[in-house]
């Protein structure tokens, strides 16, 4: 039996995640993409749509994608570490900072602490 979502199957979801764990993001794509429309508002869909722009360097439409995550679930820290990592990619890195040091604050993973110090501002000399 196949479980449908509104645009993809639960098994072409499962073979997306796959690719995308197997470093094959663009065939993940090709699994994702003609759903995505229909998954809007399915944070699942979208975070694994975002994994494979972002691991096959499409950078503006991995920013699109996290900003729809984001406005989806707010508190998703990985989405926001990874929104700012898709910034500094694409070298918009003051732009990064404030999503590096948000995920840092909701998710002390040594990684999101490590991204957010690198934009922290230097303290000033008295």
């Amino acid at each position: 039996m196949t479980t449908q979502m509104s645009g993809m199957t639960v098994e072409s979801y499962r073979r997306a995640q796959e690719l995308i764990d197997a470093r094959d993001p663009l065939g993940a794509l090709k699994l994702i993409e003609p759903a995505l429309d229909a998954e809007r508002d399915n944070l699942s869909v979208q975070l694994l749509a975002a994994r494979a722009y972002f691991g096959s360097a499409q950078l503006s439409r991995a920013e699109g994608t996290l900003r729809r995550v984001i406005e989806l679930d707010p508190r998703d820290a990985w989405a926001l570490h990874a929104l700012g990592r898709t910034l500094e990619r694409a070298g918009r890195a003051v732009e990064a900072a404030p999503y590096f040091r948000l995920a840092a604050a909701m998710c002390p993973e040594p990684e999101y602490v490590t991204a957010a110090w690198r934009y922290m501002p230097a303290p000033e000399e008295g």
